[in-house]
Order: structure tokens, then C-alpha cells, then sequence
């Protein structure tokens, strides 16, 4: 389903382009005159970004007009469409095992440097470590109540890679359940009182592993940084 949809809005968004620009689609300027010409455009660059998402790079765009041309067209198409889809589902699967094994060894490389952080980190005499593994340092010790992982927390936070490049933090105090997020957050943010800011060094495994969320900038097997601050605990 996701393919075929795919496909229907490539198909009319460049059908769209071709007959509001009365132009070869090979120019690399918009003409956005109108309302058509900006719909035009919108469907070729929210199709090209879907594309680019999907990690699909190598399309010959000749051909793919051409395809496109002879749908609008009705007319016979060079390859039969039980061939196209087999065509689609190779490529597919194809490109799955290629990312697969791309993520592996990435995964790798930062798993053996994440290892060496840790290592080298916990010599540090203000840095403790738990059973799990999740590493952790005190910046300000509150005296509040300590949280439950059933407990909805409200904190402020800010994570960042070993390199220092930030990939999130909090505008604003935000509050979430305790046992939604990384098992890193979870158990670390328990051993916190209300009022405190503890800095956490947390593992791949603690956090997201080889799978970390699409579109981040987080890699494969990262150690992950996090400064947060519990403001409260909200309980009903």
C-alpha cells in the first residue's frame, strides 16, 4: 500500500508539473506564478523528500518521466506491471539489507567507541555507575521526594552526543510517564529528588540500541549524554 501510494502522487504531481510549466521538468528553477505552479511543486518536492527518506537515491529520471508519460498517456507500457512490481519488491528488499548492514557496522564502530567513553569516563571520581551499566554524576543534589517509574515526572533536559552536538532538549519543562521513555531515563531519573540535576552517561543498550528514532541525528549504537533537571513529580 505504502508503494502504490507512493507512486500515485509521484504520478500526478509530475503530471501536474509537466502540463501547468509547459517546460522540460529538467529546469532547475520554479516557476511559481500561480496556484498550479505551487501545487505543482509541492507535490515534486514532498515526493522527492519521501523518496529521499526512504533511502532511494539512483532513480533514473528519464525513465521515471517517461513512465509516467506513458501512464497519463494510456498507452501499452514497455514492461509488464506484474514485472514492475517484482521489479519494486527486488529493489525493496535490496535496499533494506543494504541499510541493514550499513546501520550493522556503523552500529559497531560506535559501540566500540561508545565502550571506550564509558571506560575512561568512570575514572572520573565524581562519576558512579549502576549495575545496568547507566553512568551517572551529581551537578546539584535536591531534597525533594524521589520518583516511582509509574510516575509521571516534570523535567528539564538537555541530550548530546559524544561529540557535544546537541539532538534535543527541552524549551520548556516538560512532563512525561517515566516508563514511555529509554530504559536509561527510566531507571536513572528515579535515583534523582525532586530539585536535583544529574548529568547521565547512558549506553546504547540503555537508550536506543541500533534503532535509534527516524530522521535523528543519533547513530547506531550511541552512547547518549543527558543534564537533567526533576522539577516535580505530578501524581494524581
Amino acid at each position: 500500500m505504502k508503494i502504490t501510494n507512493t507512486l500515485t502522487i509521484a504520478a500526478a504531481g509530475f503530471m501536474l508539473l509537466l502540463s501547468a510549466c509547459g517546460n522540460s521538468y529538467e529546469s532547475a528553477t520554479a516557476d511559481l506564478s500561480n496556484q498550479n505552479d505551487s501545487l505543482s511543486y509541492s507535490f515534486g518536492y514532498l515526493q522527492g523528500s519521501s523518496l529521499a527518506a526512504e533511502g532511494i537515491d539512483d532513480i533514473d529520471m528519464n525513465n521515471y518521466i517517461a513512465g509516467l508519460q506513458t501512464a497519463f498517456d494510456d498507452a501499452e507500457a514497455e514492461i509488464d506491471q506484474m514485472a514492475m512490481q517484482t521489479l519494486i519488491q527486488t529493489y525493496f528488499q535490496e535496499l533494506q539489507m543494504r541499510q541493514f548492514e550499513e546501520r550493522a557496522a556503523q552500529a559497531e564502530v560506535n559501540a566500540e567507541q561508545g565502550r571506550a567513553f564509558l571506560e575512561e569516563n568512570l575514572q572520573n571520581s565524581d562519576v558512579f555507575e549502576t549495575e545496568s551499566g547507566l553512568q551517572y554524576r551529581v551537578i546539584e543534589e535536591g531534597d525533594g521526594e524521589k520518583p516511582l517509574a509509574t510516575d509521571e515526572v516534570m523535567v528539564n533536559y538537555r541530550g548530546t552526543l559524544l561529540n557535544e552536538q546537541e539532538f534535543d532538549s527541552s524549551a520548556e519543562p516538560i512532563t512525561f510517564p517515566l516508563n514511555r521513555v529509554i530504559p536509561g531515563w527510566t531507571e536513572g531519573v528515579q535515583l534523582m529528588s525532586v530539585g536535583s540535576t544529574y548529568q547521565f552517561f547512558i549506553p546504547a543498550e540503555l537508550a536506543y540500541g541500533d534503532n535509534p528514532p527516524p530522521g535523528s541525528i543519533i547513530e547506531p549504537g550511541s552512547v547518549l549524554i543527558f543534564e537533567v533537571e526533576l522539577l516535580d513529580i505530578i501524581r494524581d
